[in-house]
């Protein structure tokens, strides 16, 4: 699933290909859902509009214009690309024309995705219980301390609810985890302030990095380009379970918390 530095790629993707504010022109759905129903008929207020910008909240990208925005969420297969008249592909489930002939396809073999409409002015229902993002000045160690507070589930499943933080899916959270030495296990209200500073600095710290490698493609993400990112490459303990640890030789361990396959370094991580 693309998390939060994936997601930021696609959408400088987007910015790009619609950076002169292309007129939408029609919106065609190939089939009438994706995760939920495609309220296609209110999107068509937007029709006759310029794409103003793309902006992204958390894992959502949002394409804006004068009278309403696109809500775009990827799900686990979602990938946006610039599809002129022939390459028309299995999976394509939605088409955006613009008066340029620009033409974008959402293809999602898996269907997890979402496209919705908001109203002018409107907050998303989606955006309501979102924390902080996490490349904010307004994510710090000291607010990520307080919101611990008395939370009784493990460091890594908190950093990993997005009432916490947005964007800090399973990859980067162990990442974090390892760059910080807290052990993904260690209850959330026991981590100290101190160690709060430092998993803030390295969550943006790996973030920034991971954005600027194109993301981690590990399964189905690819960029607007069709490009992978390779900051899979450099993972220091994600997938790595058996393998040595770059930092100090010991085996990565791997256990399941919170649903989800962690990975740690019982050397590195005390």
């Amino acid at each position: 699933m693309p998390e939060l530095p994936e997601v930021e790629v696609v959408r400088k993707g987007l910015q790009e290909i619609l950076k002169d504010q292309p007129v939408l022109q029609k919106i065609e759905l190939l089939r009438p859902d994706l995760r939920f129903p495609i309220p296609l008929q209110a999107m068509q207020i937007l029709i006759g509009e310029p794409i103003l910008r793309v902006e992204r909240r958390a894992k959502y990208l949002v394409l804006q214009t004068a009278k309403g925005s696109l809500l775009s969420h990827l799900g686990m297969t979602g990938t946006w690309r610039i599809a002129p008249q022939g390459d028309e592909r299995l999976h394509d489930h939605i088409y955006l024309h613009f008066r340029n002939s620009l033409r974008l396809a959402y293809r999602d073999p898996r269907r997890f995705g979402i496209f919705d409409f908001i109203p002018l002015k409107a907050e998303p229902k989606q955006f309501v219980t979102l924390g902080p993002e996490p490349l904010e000045k307004v994510f710090t160690g000291p607010s990520l301390w307080e919101t611990l507070r008395g939370k009784e589930t493990s460091i890594k499943v908190a950093i990993m609810d997005q009432k916490t933080v947005v964007g800090v899916g399973n990859i980067y959270a162990c990442e974090a985890l390892h760059a910080s030495g807290i052990r993904p296990q260690r209850k959330a209200s026991r981590v100290t302030r101190e160690q709060c500073e430092l998993l803030v600095r390295q969550i943006k710290k790996i973030l920034t990095r991971a954005i600027q490698q194109g993301g981690s493609s590990i399964s189905d993400f690819e960029s607007t380009s069709g490009s992978s990112g390779y900051f899979q490459n450099s993972f220091s303990v994600y997938g790595r379970s058996g393998e040595s640890c770059r930092n100090c030789g010991q085996k990565i361990k791997s256990q399941v918390l919170g649903g989800r396959n962690s990975f740690w370094c019982a050397g590195c991580q005390k």
